[in-house]
């Protein structure tokens, strides 16, 4: 018995930090199947933008997702492979440690049945409890024969158990040679990838910069267009406050409010999928030097016909053009949501919103290179917040 309490303990001991490996192994596989989804994403966002050959600030920006995010991809993969050779490696000493144990476990049980007394008891049980001088010494050699057999029964479990494990250490090793070949050629494949990624990113920053006088208009326009939308954002969000002002929160409203406060840093993106293709505040211009853009929000890019979406549970408060585009403000208690450059809308003012309901298609631009972005913000009451700070990362 103590014997077989050994061997389950060391066997324990043994499979913890391959359990953990494993587990490590299976989050570095979830990472890299987001990853390559993401790069999914940029992949079409590409094809959806104007001619293959035809230089974008736009095409950049994708471009420069696309790169960041296949680097991580390959560090990933790195790190993958370095837990599969640990693992690999653990797998092997166990399955030799396993081994041993069953060497020794077997040689036991031979010991056991060559046993001459063992032999002699096992022929003449019965001539041996009969034998008996008392009744006390019969009990006592009833309880010797079956806890004999009881131990020679748990002998031939321990050897068929570590037989078992070390034939699971085996299968183990194969599945990860296995994933250790499909890791390394996807690894080879993406850094492929990456190399024409990057030459394609400097060819485009090289034609962009031809075009400095050009760009610095654009932007110009694009920064004047924005300061319009956001000046009739802050109007808007100032109408919302003055209504709040002359009354008070309800019970409800402040429920919500409070869930909404409480969920910083968790709430759900208004984009099913995409990136933060503008930082908030002051940011700077991806190819002009020195040039600044001040976003009142975050943008996000995405995928074309792709819904802006609630981020928490509300009330449409406003619904409102800047004359090329929608956007809908959501009030959340004393909080407020923007979503903006919105084409088609599912809600109309006064609309309750679950979390997570759909409430526009975000505008592709046929002037910006057919980009689909959501510009998205957080007001608490007048005050604007940095929305990347709300959202789950």
């Amino acid at each position: 018995m103590y014997q077989t309490i050994r061997y389950i303990a060391i066997v324990s001991f043994l499979l913890l930090p391959l359990m953990l490996s494993a587990q490590t192994v299976k989050e570095l596989e979830q990472q890299r199947k987001q990853t390559l989804q993401q790069l999914e994403n940029t992949k079409k966002m590409l094809s959806e933008t104007k001619g293959k050959e035809t230089a974008t600030v736009n095409k950049l920006n994708i471009l420069n997702k696309d790169i960041s995010q296949r680097k991580k991809l390959i560090k990933n993969i790195n790190t993958e492979i370095s837990a599969l050779d640990k693992q690999m490696f653990t797998l092997s000493e166990q399955r030799d440690s396993l081994q041993k144990q069953l060497e020794t476990a077997r040689n036991d049980y031979a010991r056991l049945v060559r046993s001459t007394h063992y032999n002699s008891m096992n022929r003449s049980a019965l001539r041996f409890l009969l034998s008996s001088e008392n009744f006390n010494q019969l009990l006592r050699r009833m309880q010797y024969i079956y806890t004999f057999a009881e131990y020679r029964k748990q002998q031939v479990r321990t050897i068929e158990s570590l037989q078992q494990q070390i034939k699971s250490q085996n299968d183990q090793l194969t599945a990860n040679r296995q994933q250790m070949v499909e890791a390394r050629s996807t690894q080879q494949r993406e850094r492929d990838k990456l190399a024409r990624d990057e030459k394609k990113q400097q060819n485009i920053l090289k034609n962009l910069k031809s075009k400095e006088k050009k760009l610095k208009a654009e932007q110009q326009k694009q920064q004047k267009k924005a300061n319009e939308l956001n000046r009739l954002i802050e109007k808007k969000i100032a109408e919302a406050q003055k209504k709040d002002s002359e009354k008070q929160l309800t019970k409800e409203q402040k429920l919500v409010a409070g869930g909404f406060e409480k969920n910083k840093g968790r709430l759900p993106w208004p984009t099913d999928n995409g990136f933060i293709s503008g930082q908030f505040g002051l940011q700077p211009d991806p190819v002009l030097k020195g040039v600044k853009r001040n976003n009142k929000g975050i943008y996000i890019q995405t995928t074309a016909g792709t819904q802006a979406r609630a981020v928490y549970e509300g009330e449409v408060t406003s619904c409102f053009s800047d004359g090329t585009t929608n956007a809908v403000i959501v009030k959340h208690g004393n909080y407020y949501t923007v979503y903006a450059n919105l084409s088609k809308l599912h809600v109309k003012n006064g609309t309750k919103l679950k979390a997570k309901q759909a409430i526009g298609t975000i505008y592709s631009d046929p002037e910006q290179d057919n980009k689909t972005e959501l510009l998205f913000q957080v007001w608490k009451e007048r005050e604007l917040l940095n929305p990347a700070q709300w959202l789950s990362k």
